[in-house]
């Protein structure tokens, strides 16, 4: 009798396990990476699907234990869905790390809900401590998708893969393409030398610092909300050296007036608003804007309310003619936030919508082939590495 009442306590326990590791972290997923509105088929114009090249500048996808190679009915991104709204690229961003009770004014980097978040999802062991190692293994599922994908999915890492990727997507739209990029320093450990394990994994942009201050620069949403720091000068020459391009997204602005004084190099925002339009700590000044435009940068708009003021494409079409009308039509871009801890306007199918609105910001179809992919894709062509 006592035999039969352990194994049925040792089968309880098991289910137990198997109910939290099965179910929790699909229900994390789902419960943070929500839309509020679904794209319809009168959300789509005539011509969309012949836009050549669609982008968008960031998503953190790679943070959730996702098949992207698979559709879904939750979240934000996946290759289905991209081949659905006709995106050529997006851009996949490293999360490492995220404190506890994270807000937009104030937060320490004492915490780290990602490593709970990587022993829910069954990731491998040095992923629950080390950031390094969550942060390499997410660039290798993005790498072991484009493999398991029969073609279908490429990881780009240099200009001469770009343009190999636009000559034979010209040919196959249904092609989808990927890059890599780093939310945080932090990732990095403290040690420069591993940018160089990166570099060999694909990242080919940095945020130096995301939702808290770290050993590198201060973020806006951080304590102190710093400037650079004398490593981060060092990580800053290094990066330059490596052509990995620098992320000002969630830096404080100290931060970003210390970059714009050691460096003259075009710079990149992969997710944004700006302040004229939605006035937080979060989002760009007219004179951030301008200098990013005078370096022939780009800068990202989401699609999420902090972002925007607003949940709705309009909200972001106004943003996006914001910046176009200080620094020109070709140095704005989507950078959504997909799959970030958000809900956001629409998932990547609500591209569509955003054609419409911006439409009725008066853009013309040219300039809004420039704004859904080809600002991205001619940035890249510059500023990548080129073999």
């Amino acid at each position: 009798m006592q035999r039969k009442t352990y194994i049925k306590i040792l089968l309880g326990i098991a289910l137990i396990f198997f109910a939290f590791f099965s179910f929790v972290p699909v229900y994390i997923d789902k419960a943070s990476n929500k839309s509020v509105h679904v794209a319809t088929a009168a959300d789509r114009e005539a011509w969309y699907d012949s836009i050549p090249f669609v982008a968008d500048m960031h998503c953190d996808a790679l943070l959730w234990n996702r098949n992207l190679l698979a559709r879904h009915n939750y979240g934000h991104v996946d290759i289905p869905r991209m081949q659905e709204a006709n995106v050529a690229l997006e851009i996949f961003s490293i999360v490492s790390k995220s404190p506890r009770g994270l807000n937009y004014d104030h937060n320490s980097g004492n915490s780290d809900m990602i490593g709970l978040l990587a022993f829910a999802q069954l990731r491998w062991p040095q992923d629950w401590f080390s950031l390094k190692d969550r942060a390499l293994h997410q660039c290798a599922s993005l790498h072991k998708t484009a493999e398991e994908s029969n073609g279908i999915f490429r990881v780009i890492t240099t200009q001469a893969e770009l343009k190999q990727y636009i000559q034979d997507r010209s040919a196959n739209h249904k092609l989808t393409a990927g890059m890599l990029g780093i939310e945080g320093a932090h990732c990095l450990e403290g040690d420069i030398s591993n940018l160089d394990l990166f570099y060999k994994a694909g990242v080919r942009y940095i945020g130096l610092a995301h939702f808290f201050d770290n050993e590198w620069a201060g973020s806006a949403h951080g304590i102190d909300k710093g400037g650079l720091t004398d490593k981060g000068k060092q990580l800053i020459r290094r990066m330059e050296d490596l052509h990995i391009m620098i992320d000002l997204a969630h830096v404080s602005p100290k931060t970003i007036n210390d970059i714009f004084a050691m460096t003259t190099g075009p710079v990149m925002v992969s997710h944004t608003g700006v302040k004229g339009t939605c006035d937080n700590i979060r989002n760009l000044s007219d004179a951030q804007i301008q200098e990013i435009g005078r370096r022939n940068g780009i800068i990202g708009i989401g699609m999420w309310e902090t972002a925007v003021c607003g949940s709705d494409a309009e909200a972001t079409a106004k943003a996006i003619k914001y910046v176009a009308d200080r620094i020109g039509v070709d140095k704005v871009a989507m950078g959504s936030d997909f799959d970030g801890d958000v809900v956001a306007s629409y998932d990547i199918t609500g591209f569509t919508a955003v054609v419409k609105a911006l439409e009725k910001q008066g853009f013309s179809r040219t300039d809004i082939e420039k704004i859904m992919g080809g600002n991205v894709r001619d940035f890249f062509l510059r500023n990548l590495p080129a073999n």
